[in-house]
């Protein structure tokens, strides 16, 4: 089967980032050194280089507490917008809007392992499938590392969500609205092979925080456009690290 030409309305693209300092388990982790800088820093280096994306936006919340953020995404020449805390959802629809995007990408900022050729995956199928698929995602079925979650949306989609939404889960995680509806928006997903679903590479814990530290301080210096491909071969030269993070139970929705 052909897949529907590309359109070309879906532009611009912008790549949405939310973070907060008041995480509940890891307080401050986006702000955290390795190699001298923030691991956020470190995130946004990579998403400087995802070239299915026009734009690149900080959204974090209107408290004095992420003022930190702003100054670290002003000096990364980012767009920055501030919003609500617990509403991601307003937070996530008042960015889009201030920039004008016709297609959303989010990503969250505790994955400064996330490889911008997955990003560039993700964001090329929804291209080419929409309208056929609504949202797409490599998250639904997972086959890639925690800490690679991509999810693609249109603008539209997002506005409906923000004005219909009234479930508190749906407010605080942006997407559970549009999941939660494949027949309003259908899903498309995107697969890694072999199936990599094990690993976790995200920043929620201390122990989280050990292994991506660990994978940061060999892979960065030598390569520091290391991709997904780099990661899986480093845990496999090193299996146990993987069993530092491996009993840790991701937060449920």
């Amino acid at each position: 089967m052909s897949c529907p030409p590309m359109h070309d309305d879906l532009g611009p693209v912008a790549l949405i980032v939310q973070a907060r300092m008041t995480s509940t388990r890891l307080p401050g982790k986006v702000l955290i050194p390795v190699l001298g800088r923030p691991l956020l820093a470190h995130q946004f280096d990579r998403l400087k280089r995802v070239r299915e994306a026009d734009l690149l936006c900080l959204a974090t919340t209107t408290n004095r507490s992420d003022d930190p953020l702003v100054a670290l995404g002003e000096e990364l020449g980012v767009h920055i917008f501030r919003g609500a805390e617990e509403d991601v959802l307003a937070r996530y629809h008042g960015a889009a809007s201030h920039l004008g995007a016709r297609t959303v990408v989010r990503v969250t900022s505790d994955c400064p392992l996330i490889d911008p050729n997955v990003i560039d995956r993700v964001i090329a199928r929804y291209k080419v499938r929409h309208p056929a698929e609504a949202y797409v995602s490599n998250t639904v079925v997972r086959t890639f590392p925690r800490g690679m979650d991509t999810e693609v949306f249109s603008f539209q989609a997002l506005d409906e969500a923000y004005r219909e939404a009234v479930d508190p889960t749906e407010r605080e995680h942006v997407t559970p609205f549009l999941i939660r509806r494949p027949e309003r928006y259908p899903p498309g997903q995107v697969l890694l092979e072999p199936d990599a679903h094990q690993h976790r590479w995200t920043v929620d814990t201390p122990d989280d925080l050990e292994l991506v530290r660990r994978m940061l301080e060999v892979l960065l210096p030598g390569h520091p456009e290391f991709a997904l491909e780099d990661g899986l071969e480093l845990l496999r030269r090193n299996p146990g690290w993987a069993d530092l993070n491996a009993h840790v139970e991701q937060k449920k929705i």
